[in-house]
C-alpha cells in the first residue's frame, strides 16, 4: 500500500529513526504514545451537523426496532448502554497496580447494548439502517415523517429480499450487520476472518446470514466480501476500513455520554478533564466515538486508544502519518492476538486522518493483562465483558502518571470503554474467566517472590 520513492523495508528503517517508539513495538513492548498533535486547529471533514443527521435517523428507526428486536421495548427502541461507577474495580486496580487513581472511575457498558451486544450495535446497525431508508425510499412511497415500524412488515420484506448486504469483520461488527440486516430480509453475507469466534459464526447462521470463513486477516476476508459485492449491482458492501457511515453511527454516543455526564454533575474541562479509554481494531469504532464526544463536549475530553502489542495498527498509522499505507506486518509483527475484534494488520482509510489532532494518545498491552481485568471486572462488579473489551483497563496508570496536569487529576473521570460480550455464551465466558484467574494468581506469585 505504501507508495513512497523507498522500498517498504528502508522506510521502516527511516521511520524507526525518526520514531524510536517504534522499535519498542517492534519487539512487542507495551508502549505509552502522546500525540504531539492534540488539540492543533484543524479543519475537519465532518461536523456536528453530521452527528445529529445520524441520530436522528437512529430516532426514526426507533418503532422499527420496538417491532422487530423486543428487547429495544424498555428503551423505546433507542440503541443505549448504561455509564456505570465502578468503585469496587478501581480499588481493585489500584491495589494491583500499585498506584492511586485520582478521581472517579466509570464503565461505559456498550457490552450490554442491544441486538449484538457490543459497540458495532452503533455504527454497522446504523449503516444498515442507512440503506434501508434508501432502498424503501426508492421502491415505496416512504417519507422520513412516516412510521417507521411498517418497515417489520412482509411488505417491506418482501422489497428488501431483492438487495444483498455484504461485509468482512473480525466479529462484532458482522454479528451486528449480520443480525439487523437479516431482521429486514435483505440477502446477506458475513465474510470472516481467522481471528473470529466460532459462537459468532454459528449465532449469524442460525440468524439466516451465510458467513464465509477466511483463512486468514480481515483485511484479506473485507478485500474477498469488496470483490464479491462489486459483482452485484444489488448488493450493498460495508467497507469497515472506510466507511463514513459506520463513523458517524458510533459518533451518536457522544450525544448518549454528554447527557449521562450531565447527570452525573460531570460537565468535561480543562479543569475536570474526561479520560476515554477505547479499544482499537481498524479504529473506527473508538475514532467515531471519540469524535461525538468531542462535537458535543470541545473541551476536557482526552481519548486514549487501546491496542494488543502485536497489533498496534492505528498507534502506527497515526505515529508515523502512514496511516492504513502501513501495516503491522511492515514492522515485522506477526499481528496475531486473542482480542479478536482488534486483529487488524491495518488502520482505516478515514479514522486516523479525522483523529489527527483530537487523539490525546494510545497504548498497547499485553493479552494476558485483558484476561486478568476481565476477571477482575466479573469478581467486583459481577459484569462480564469479552476479552478485547477489557483493554481499556490497561491504559489507565501510564495515562495517570504521564497527565501533563496532574494537580488536576483530583477531579479526573475515566471512562473504560467495554466494546463487547453480552451474547458470550456462558461457557466461553467461563473459559476467559478461568484464564484471568489462573493469570492473576501468577502475577501475585510473581510479585511475593
Amino acid at each position: 500500500m505504501y507508495s513512497g520513492g523507498l522500498p517498504m523495508t528502508e522506510k521502516v528503517e527511516q521511520l524507526i529513526q525518526q520514531y524510536p517508539l517504534l522499535n519498542k513495538m517492534r519487539e512487542y513492548q507495551p508502549i505509552d504514545w502522546h500525540n504531539p498533535e492534540f488539540e492543533e486547529a484543524t479543519k475537519l471533514s465532518l461536523t456536528q451537523a453530521d452527528v445529529f443527521d445520524a441520530s436522528a435517523r437512529f430516532n426514526r428507526f426507533a418503532p422499527y426496532f420496538v417491532k422487530a428486536f423486543p428487547e429495544t421495548e424498555a428503551t423505546n427502541g433507542i440503541l443505549r448502554s448504561p455509564l456505570i461507577k465502578i468503585d469496587q474495580m478501581q480499588q481493585k486496580l489500584e491495589q494491583v497496580n500499585g498506584a492511586d487513581i485520582p478521581g472517579s472511575v466509570y464503565l461505559k457498558a456498550d457490552s450490554m447494548l442491544p441486538i449484538s451486544g457490543s459497540i458495532k450495535s452503533r455504527g454497522g446497525i446504523y449503516e444498515v439502517l442507512k440503506f434501508a431508508e434508501q432502498v424503501a425510499m426508492k421502491e415505496t412511497n416512504l417519507t422520513y415523517s412516516d412510521n417507521y415500524s411498517i418497515l417489520a412488515s412482509p411488505k417491506y420484506h418482501e422489497i428488501f429480499s431483492h438487495y444483498g448486504i455484504m461485509v468482512g469483520s473480525t466479529g462484532n461488527l458482522g454479528l451486528s450487520i449480520g443480525m439487523a440486516a437479516a431482521s429486514f430480509g435483505f440477502k446477506t453475507t458475513v465474510h470472516m476472518s481467522v481471528d473470529a469466534r466460532q459462537w459468532k459464526k454459528d449465532l449469524l447462521r442460525k440468524n439466516g446470514v451465510t458467513v464465509v470463513e477466511h483463512d486468514d486477516s480481515v483485511s484479506v476476508a473485507i478485500a474477498d466480501g469488496r470483490a464479491q459485492a462489486a459483482k452485484d449491482p444489488q448488493t450493498y458492501f460495508i467497507d469497515d476500513e472506510g466507511s463514513k457511515d459506520l463513523f458517524l453511527g458510533y459518533s451518536v454516543a457522544g450525544i448518549e455520554v454528554q447527557k449521562q455526564l450531565e447527570d452525573l454533575g460531570i460537565f468535561p474541562s480543562k479543569e475536570s478533564p474526561v479520560f476515554v479509554y477505547l479499544p482499537a481494531g481498524v479504529g473506527g469504532s473508538p475514532s467515531g466515538v471519540s469524535f461525538g464526544l468531542q462535537m458535543m463536549m470541545p473541551e476536557g475530553i482526552y481519548p486514549v486508544f487501546v491496542e494488543p502489542t502485536h497489533v498496534p495498527s492505528v498507534t502506527m498509522g497515526m505515529m508515523t502519518h502512514l496511516y492504513d499505507q502501513i501495516a503491522v506486518t511492515d514492522l515485522g509483527l506477526d499481528g496475531k492476538t486473542l482480542a479478536d475484534g482488534l486483529a487488524v494488520p491495518r488502520s482505516s482509510k478515514i479514522a486516523g486522518r479525522i483523529m489527527r489532532s483530537l487523539l490525546y494518545g494510545s497504548h498497547t498491552f499485553d493479552d494476558d493483562d485483558i484476561y486478568r481485568y476481565l476477571t477482575m471486572l466479573i469478581d467486583t462488579q459481577d459484569i462480564r465483558v469479552e476479552p478485547s473489551a477489557a483493554a481499556g483497563f490497561s491504559a489507565i496508570k501510564s495515562t495517570v502518571a504521564q497527565f501533563e496536569h496532574p494537580e488536576k487529576l483530583k477531579n479526573a473521570t475515566h471512562i473504560v470503554w467495554a466494546t463487547g460480550g453480552k451474547l458470550v455464551p456462558s461457557d466461553e465466558m467461563k473459559r476467559y474467566y478461568d484464564k484471568g484467574e489462573g493469570l492473576m494468581r501468577e502475577l501475585q506469585q510473581s510479585v511475593s517472590r
